[in-house]
């Protein structure tokens, strides 16, 4: 009850589809391959990717105290990893464009090491050789605080360009 984290997506992994993978060279190949495999862009699906990676880029932010400083702000701070020929599992989501109001829409994957020693939000990778679990995910059950900051605070911004810009900082 005392840890605390501004969001989180969860699921019981049910995974109906496996597919084996060697040599994706780049984070936005693995994506592009992913696409191939996804029968809609208009449902949430969960991944998990275990194997051997040659290379993985991660990058974390430090815990944020009130006031919460902007995104931006944060991640001048985040701290970016590199690990290479590491086993480990890649965890995450891809939503539907339309969910983008509620969260990052497309993919949203981590990494953690098989050691459970090192990991992030993920940026880049190598997968040497995988094997790739996805769910279709038919549901979404959204929990809002409540609190009298929450009541008070202004979502009708789009928060869009500011990911994107927290993105091109994580490439330096």
């Amino acid at each position: 009850d005392d840890v605390t984290t501004p969001c989180a997506v969860v699921t019981f992994f049910r995974p109906d589809q496996f597919i084996k993978v060697e040599n994706i060279p780049a984070l936005a190949k693995l994506e592009e391959y992913l696409n191939t495999l996804l029968p809609s862009p208009n449902i949430f699906f969960a991944i998990r990717i275990e194997g051997r990676f040659q290379s993985v880029k991660t990058r974390s932010v430090p815990a944020q105290k009130k006031p919460y400083p902007p995104l931006l702000e944060v991640a001048k701070q985040q701290s970016l990893f590199e690990f290479h020929n590491v086993d480990g599992t890649i965890i995450g989501f891809r939503c539907p464009n339309y969910a983008k109001e509620i969260n990052v829409s497309g993919y949203h994957l981590h990494f953690i090491t098989a050691e459970k020693n090192g990991g992030g939000h993920l940026l880049d990778c190598f997968i040497k050789e995988a094997k790739i679990s996805i769910a279709k995910l038919h549901k979404l059950h959204l929990v809002l605080p409540d609190s009298p900051e929450f009541y008070r605070v202004d979502l009708s911004k789009n928060k869009q360009e500011e990911v994107k810009q927290v993105e091109k900082q994580s490439d330096k």
